[in-house]
């Protein structure tokens, strides 16, 4: 947010935090977020590089397409598991992997 806007919002009595204080997150809770949200973003990424559309990827983890659009909007039913294997399937490589766990260290 711009130095300005936050500092009207301030003056006008608004709190001004981030989603983990709002949410109350602990700092392992957030980083399990992060790590969420950049492996979903891996997913997308490789899905979109080796030009497969969603009803490619869902045939090739023998998923359907509503799992991979669940899987890209970061859908809580989602597990860190489906998420990795979507990745794998997608096509991206060991070190694309790699990438995405350590994008937010």
């Amino acid at each position: 947010m711009k130095t300005d806007k936050l500092e009207r919002l301030q003056a006008d009595g608004w709190k001004v935090g981030s989603a983990e204080d709002f949410l109350q997150l602990s700092d392992e809770e957030a980083r399990l977020v992060a790590l969420k949200f950049s492996l979903i973003s891996a997913v997308k990424k490789s899905r979109i590089k080796h030009k497969l559309s969603q009803i490619d990827l869902a045939q090739r983890m023998k998923s359907s397409q509503s799992r991979i659009a669940k899987i890209e909007a970061g859908d809580s039913s989602v597990s860190l598991d489906l998420i990795v294997r979507a990745l794998i399937a997608s096509g991206a490589t060991t070190r694309d992997i790699q990438a995405a766990f350590t994008a937010n260290e």
